[in-house]
């Protein structure tokens, strides 16, 4: 489990694939990771399978390649880190299980006084999990839905902050993020599937009135 707090800003030294395997090696500050750690790397939630105290190795498997962008990644790129939280962590961010959902990319940017105004075409499954002031994890940075500016778009407000010390602030129109939904929301569409109240798939316009 995680909260969408990144810790570190990794960057990738290695890329290996082949039609069956896909692994990274990450130069990161952490110095104390042991094989078997859980990190979200970009928001999806990975395990190091090799590490030698500056740098670690982890593996996307299938259905997580089919999830993320990370069959495009290359040597270079720089990846938002964070460890796996522990009980006694403070809680900064929301509940992030580091379980990509799918990808949105940036549709536009503009500056907004102080703040960084980013607009995501999203799929729609994290559309209609997404409302105004609610969370959202995007490359694994929890984020305030600061609007919907219409069905399928969610903008994003960045503080100057998260723009230095993430790489939301270097992102550009056309770019591809991860995204993973509001887990309290998952929970709410599933228990009014079952209940029968929403139609299976979800969305505003699936509400039963019968």
């Amino acid at each position: 489990m995680f909260t969408g707090i990144v810790t570190a800003l990794g960057r990738v030294t290695a890329v290996e694939r082949d039609a069956e395997r896909l692994s990274f090696t990450i130069e990161s500050p952490y110095s104390d990771l042991a094989v078997g750690d859980s990190l979200a790397v970009n928001g999806a939630c990975l395990t190091v399978v090799d590490t030698d105290g500056t740098s670690f190795r982890v593996e996307a498997v299938v259905t997580t390649r089919g999830r993320t962008r990370f069959g495009e990644m290359t040597a270079g790129e720089q990846v938002n880190l964070e460890r796996a939280m522990q009980m006694d962590d403070r809680f900064g961010g929301h509940l992030v299980q580091g379980h990509v959902d799918g990808v949105g990319r940036v549709a536009d940017i503009r500056e907004k006084d102080d703040a960084l105004l980013i607009d995501i075409d999203v799929p729609p499954d994290v559309g209609e999990l997404s409302v105004p002031y609610g969370s959202i994890a995007v490359d694994g940075v929890s984020m305030t839905v600061n609007a919907v500016p219409k069905p399928g778009v969610v903008q994003l407000s960045v503080i100057p902050y998260t723009r230095e010390h993430t790489t939301l602030g270097a992102l550009a129109p056309g770019d591809a993020v991860h995204l993973e939904a509001d887990i309290i929301g998952k929970y709410v569409r599933q228990l009014l599937e079952q209940r029968g109240s929403l139609a299976p798939g979800g969305g505003a316009d699936a509400i039963r009135n019968d």
